[in-house]
Order: structure tokens, then C-alpha cells, then sequence
């Protein structure tokens, strides 16, 4: 059978030179995936991490369409996976999105190596087994919109310089063991807005920063705290606030003052040592949940509104509240 030049150059090809076309990822991004999959004691979930293959085919990751370098690592929900966070994980320049997240045996501080990662959009670190400070560097990475450090261990104060990031749109730093006072910079993140303000279920004391007053967030949850005094300034006619929840506090303020965002659909301010009366104000607004219980109300619930399709308990032990869903008014 006579064999054409073309056939055994297309066979070449084929057997040789093939894998190496196809292979589309950076060489040094393969080879600091692998040492992390190492230094994580090579985890079931980071099986399909082979290195005979293209990295950017590999499980929990995502490479860029054109440079394909390795711009998103996400690895969760693994029981299996022991260790700390990987320095090697600061290796991987192009990384947007980084992501460790339910994964119990995690533990150690946040890697500081993370501060390399200059490109980085997204950072999510959450219930895992982390311990130690909120770390100062983060303020480091300017591209950051959104930060989650929730569900870990993670104690000492909440660092000013967060509120130097330019892009920040959602912040979670809640069910943590974080201690004392709100920054005052948190009244001046350089947009000016953010969508999610969460810091509940710590120990954070001290009152609401005046600074606050400038900022307009789309919810706000401080619920589970030691915080006190008057969050009024959280409020605003001019506000575009759907969600507040500041239960469970120890805050003290008259109720009947406040003003309130026409855009508010979620209220909760139960267990504190709130006074007034309930605002007719409230009647202008589509609530969708409210609680104003255990506080030290007075006075007749204004009808009207949503006020009534909410049942007792979300009034239930104030001081002197009356009328429907509560008892009749003498």
C-alpha cells in the first residue's frame, strides 16, 4: 500500500503535535495550580487537577476565553479538604475571582499572599474554619466589588482602610467574633453606596458613626451586635434602602422621629430599648416584614397601609402599644 507524504504529515501531527496545540493553558498558572492542590493534600474535589491535561479543563476553576490564564478559582463544599489557605495562591496574577467556601477544616488566617492578587474582583472566604484579625492588606486590592468573610472565626476590629476600596459594592462580615466600634470611614467609601452592609451576629459595641449619614445602602443587617445610642442617621427620606435590620441591640432612640426611605420593604428592630410611637409615616410604605417587637412602645398603631396584615407578634411586648393586630385601644 504506498503511503502519501501528506498522510504521515497529518499522522505526525495528530500523534505529536496535537496535545501541546491543545493544550491552551499558561504553563506557570498549571504549575501553581498544582503545587496548591498539593499543599491542600491533593483533595478528591481537585481529582480532575491532572497534569497531563489542560489545566484550563480542570474542575473549580475558570481560565480567560482569550488569555486563557487562570482567572477564577472556586473551591467548595469539600469536608475532605484540610489545611490552609495556600501562599502559592498569590501565584496566579490574573486571578478575578477566589473563592473558599464551606469547607469546615479550613483553618489559619487569611493568606497574605492575597494581596498580590491585584486583579481581583470577587474574594469569598466563608464558612470555613478561619481564625485571626481581619486583615489590613485587603485594602490593598483596588478592584475589589465584593467581599465575604462570613460564617469563620475571625476576631479584633473591623480595619478602617476598608473603606478605601474604590469599587466595594457588597460587604459580609457577619457571624464572626469581631469586637469594637463601626470605622467612622465606613461613612466615606469613595461611591458612596453599597449594596450590602452585613456585620450582624458579632460583638461589635459602641454607636452608629454620624459618617454613616452619607452613605446610601441598599441593606443594611446589624442584627446580633452590642451596639447602642440612635441609628437614626441609617435612615433618610432621600434613601434608596430596601432592608434594615438592626435586632437584637441594645439601641435607644425615639421612633417617632425617624424618617423613613420611601423604598423600605423590610424593617426589624426587635429586642431593643426603642421608645416613641410607631409613625404614621410607615402606612406610606409597601412593607413586606416588619418587627418592632420587645422594645418600650406607646401609643395606638396607625391604620392603614400594611401595618395591619402583620400579625401581634411583630408588636408583642412593647411598653403601651394598642390597636389592631393588638388590643383595642382604652
Amino acid at each position: 500500500m504506498k503511503i502519501y507524504p501528506a498522510f504521515l504529515s497529518f499522522l505526525f501531527i495528530t500523534i505529536f503535535i496535537s496535545p501541546s496545540v491543545s493544550d491552551h493553558c499558561n504553563a506557570q498558572d498549571k504549575k501553581v495550580l498544582l503545587k496548591i492542590k498539593k499543599a491542600l493534600g491533593n483533595p478528591y474535589l481537585l481529582a480532575s487537577w491532572d497534569p497531563k491535561t489542560d489545566c484550563c479543563d480542570w474542575y473549580c476553576l475558570e481560565c480567560h476565553p482569550n488569555t486563557h490564564r487562570v482567572v477564577s478559582l472556586t473551591l467548595f463544599s469539600d469536608d475532605r479538604l484540610t489545611g490552609q489557605i495556600p501562599p502559592e495562591v498569590g501565584d496566579l496574577p490574573y486571578l478575578e475571582t477566589l473563592l473558599f467556601r464551606h469547607l469546615p477544616n479550613l483553618n489559619g488566617t487569611i493568606q497574605p499572599a492575597i494581596a498580590k492578587l491585584k486583579n481581583l474582583k470577587m474574594l469569598r472566604l466563608s464558612w470555613t474554619n478561619l481564625s485571626g484579625p481581619v486583615p489590613n492588606f485587603l485594602s490593598q486590592l483596588k478592584n475589589l466589588t465584593y467581599l465575604d468573610l462570613s460564617f469563620n472565626n475571625l476576631s479584633g476590629s473591623i480595619p478602617s482602610s476598608l473603606s478605601t476600596l474604590p469599587n466595594l459594592e457588597d460587604l459580609h462580615l457577619d457571624r464572626n467574633k469581631l469586637t469594637g466600634t463601626i470605622p467612622e470611614s465606613f461613612g466615606m467609601f469613595p461611591s458612596k453606596k453599597l449594596y450590602l452592609f452585613i456585620l450582624s451576629h458579632n460583638k461589635l459595641s459602641g454607636t452608629i458613626p454620624a459618617s454613616l449619614a452619607n452613605m446610601d445602602f441598599n441593606t443594611i443587617d446589624l442584627s446580633r451586635n452590642l451596639l447602642e445610642g440612635d441609628p437614626s442617621v441609617l435612615f433618610g427620606p432621600n434613601k434608596t434602602t430596601f432592608e434594615i435590620d438592626l435586632s437584637r441591640n441594645v439601641f435607644q432612640f425615639d421612633l417617632s422621629k425617624v424618617q423613613f426611605p420611601k423604598s423600605l420593604a423590610r424593617l426589624d428592630l426587635n429586642h431593643n430599648k426603642i421608645t416613641g410611637s410607631i409613625p404614621a409615616g410607615l402606612t406610606d410604605l409597601e412593607l413586606q416584614f416588619m418587627n418592632v417587637s420587645y422594645n418600650r412602645l406607646c401609643g395606638q398603631i396607625p391604620v392603614g397601609g400594611r401595618l395591619q396584615s402583620f400579625d401581634y407578634s411583630t408588636y408583642f411586648h412593647n411598653r403601651c402599644l394598642c390597636g389592631a393586630p393588638l388590643d383595642t385601644c382604652k
